[in-house]
């Protein structure tokens, strides 16, 4: 059954657009409700994962009341790089889009302008702080008057918010919209948002009358990974070649040292690597983000300056070397992996040293007190996701209100973790910290204090004369790993301090709590994640793979020659190849193997447009 309306006709009833342009079948979820509400004129404020078909919650109604004569939709986006692949997807799905940004010359700003204003273009992109410029302003006044204003789209809502992980002063403008133009409708998104944040955007964007549409947070695709930092640089590149050659990814470090590192680190060993980071010049952090975007199997290696609106569909993995600062950022940067469905991997390192500097950030910051604790509390949380010796993505989604079950698809559910009691360790490691202090009034890092439990004979043990400690060697029985781990929970859990810049320790008064024994600490047993290949690689319980790997061979055969003439096609257009079509809808030809223009329109995600552009060529490509 073709997958578009029979009538010649265009229509502006949301599903038909959704069967005409994009080619998808239905819509998923809360889609549907979202594009109703906003297109008969409603506001929402809608929550959506990353991956999950935010952006047509604002296109569809934009294209089917620009159809109805209501003018342009005016999307607000903070970034370029999102801009230009929107619109190129828009522009190659027959719909009519322009972006004004900085990137275009006088005269083509104002060819764009001229659409916008004869109210041919159906979606308009710009970033929020031209948008507030009395110019523009001037301009959708102008719309406004002749009922060519037909939306307001704000994309990364979160931007607005002071409790947010990505907090912009650009969008606070935005509340000029609902001033000036209180009947035209706005749709704001946004991937993640807790309580805090959420009360904010209705408040700055003043988005009191607007529908909340919370959908689940759940990334079935994703498998989610921690291990203890052990030599991380060698822990990384075991991951990428063991389970991601030659496939697509970013890698997060906190430090643009770090970044510039471990790009040559990767690079050294083979692996095509970028950086990525705010100090480099504006040139290179574009030519390295278009090569991104457009080449296959490059590794980014970035700071958390690099991803928000980035749409590359086929990341298959992010890394990080670095913590978070909360399970806010965590998510929003694992959930830049796996976009197109397919199976895809969240992989941290994390150790003593993370929780000590993002204590400190929080601790040093100019920011009130109030804001402090609600930062530690966040922190906190990321920490007993990390910790955490049962399923990760139940912590992961209970942190956002919504109840699941053990996934299947996680590292604790795939290989559950041993637990050991560690509530002794930690009085001992409290006690040898308080002996420090009593006596010689000094304080000592982590590695000190772990070769003292362990009777580690040092020249700093001698030269303090620590093995004469009642505490020395009390811990003898207890490997250094799981001496870590004990250090890493007293921390994060408050009941010690580390201070300075070499992270000395110290007792906070909460610590009597464990002293006197009526705090339980249940660790997971550090163990060395083993060595797998490609081929051992596993799938959510119930979420098939349906990757290139999985097809017969003569549709990866298929397959293989669908990309290749893609490239080619990417390549004359200048777009990204998966603006083209993504990896599943190649995938879904390539096993279905269409034999005429009426079966390739049932494939998911071949509109109209793109049938009648490439419909034949594809064909010849399939027979071939």
């Amino acid at each position: 059954m073709s997958a578009h309306p029979s009538s010649s006709a265009p229509s502006s009833e949301p599903l038909a657009l959704l069967q005409e342009v994009f080619g998808y079948p239905a819509f998923r979820g809360q889609q549907q409700a979202i594009v109703e509400r906003v297109t008969e004129g409603g506001d929402a404020l809608v929550l959506m994962p990353t991956g999950g078909g935010k952006s047509l919650c604002y296109q569809i109604p934009a294209i089917a009341r620009h159809r109805r004569g209501q003018g342009v939709a005016v999307v607000v986006s903070p970034l370029i790089a999102l801009m230009h692949d929107q619109v190129g997807a828009l522009e190659e799905a027959g719909v009519h889009a322009a972006f004004l940004n900085s990137t275009l010359e006088l005269a083509e700003a104002q060819r764009v302008e001229r659409e916008m204003m004869s109210g041919r273009l159906v979606l308009l992109y710009a970033a929020p702080e031209r948008i507030t410029t009395p110019r523009f302003l001037a301009q959708l006044d102008s719309l406004h008057e002749r009922g060519l204003l037909s939306l307001f789209a704000i994309d990364e809502a979160h931007c607005v918010s002071q409790w947010g992980h990505d907090f912009r002063a650009e969008y606070l403008g935005l509340s000029v919209l609902h001033e000036r133009y209180p009947d035209v409708p706005r749709i704001a998104l946004t991937a993640t948002a807790d309580e805090h944040t959420r009360a904010d955007i209705v408040e700055r964007l003043r988005l009191e009358d607007a529908e909340l549409f919370v959908s689940s947070f759940d990334r079935p695709n994703i498998r989610y990974r921690v291990v203890e930092k052990d030599n991380p640089r060698a822990q990384l590149l075991r991951f990428v070649q063991d389970e991601h050659e030659g496939e697509a990814g970013v890698v997060y470090c906190q430090s643009r040292r770090k970044v510039e590192e471990t790009a040559e680190f990767l690079t050294a060993q083979g692996i095509l690597a970028l950086p990525y980071h705010a100090g480099l010049d504006a040139a290179m952090r574009q030519r390295h983000q278009d090569r991104f975007l457009r080449e296959e199997g490059l590794v980014m290696v970035a700071t958390i300056a690099f991803g928000m609106g980035i749409d590359k569909p086929d990341v298959r993995f992010v890394a990080h070397l670095d913590l978070p600062k909360n399970i806010e950022s965590y998510y929003q940067e694992t959930g830049r992996a796996g976009r197109d469905g397919l199976a895809a991997e969240a992989w941290m390192a994390y150790g003593l040293a993370d929780v000590v500097n993002q204590r400190r950030m929080i601790d040093e910051s100019p920011a009130t007190e109030d804001f402090k604790r609600v930062q530690r509390s966040k922190l906190e949380a990321l920490l007993a996701l990390a910790e955490a010796h049962d399923c990760r993505r139940v912590r992961l989604l209970d942190y956002f209100g919504e109840a699941s079950r053990p996934c299947g698809n996680c590292d604790n559910c795939l290989n559950p973790p041993a637990t050991w009691d560690a509530t002794e360790a930690a009085r001992k490691a409290l006690s040898c910290i308080y002996r420090f202090h009593q006596n010689n009034r000094q304080r000592f890092g982590a590695g000190h204090l772990i070769d003292v439990l362990r009777g580690k004979r040092t020249d700093k043990v001698a030269q303090y004369g620590h093995d004469a400690l009642s505490t020395w060697a009390i811990g003898a029985d207890v490997s250094e790993a799981q001496w870590r781990g004990v250090l890493r929970q007293l921390v994060a859990l408050g009941y010690v301090v580390a201070e300075g810049e070499y992270g000395t320790l110290a007792l906070t008064d909460s610590a009597r709590s464990v002293l006197k024994g009526e705090v339980r600490l249940l660790l997971r047993q550090p163990s060395e994640a083993p060595r797998r290949g490609k081929a051992s690689r596993g799938t959510r319980v119930g979420v098939p793979r349906n990757g290139p790997a999985d097809l017969e061979p003569d549709a990866q055969q298929r397959f293989a020659a669908l990309k290749a003439w893609r490239s080619e096609v990417a390549r004359e257009h200048n777009l990204p190849a998966y603006v083209v079509f993504n990896d599943a809808t190649l995938i879904e030809m390539a096993r279905e193997n269409p034999d005429s223009l009426e079966a390739l329109a049932g494939i998911t995600g071949v509109g109209a447009k793109k049938l009648e552009a490439y419909g034949r060529e594809i064909l010849r490509v399939l027979e071939s």
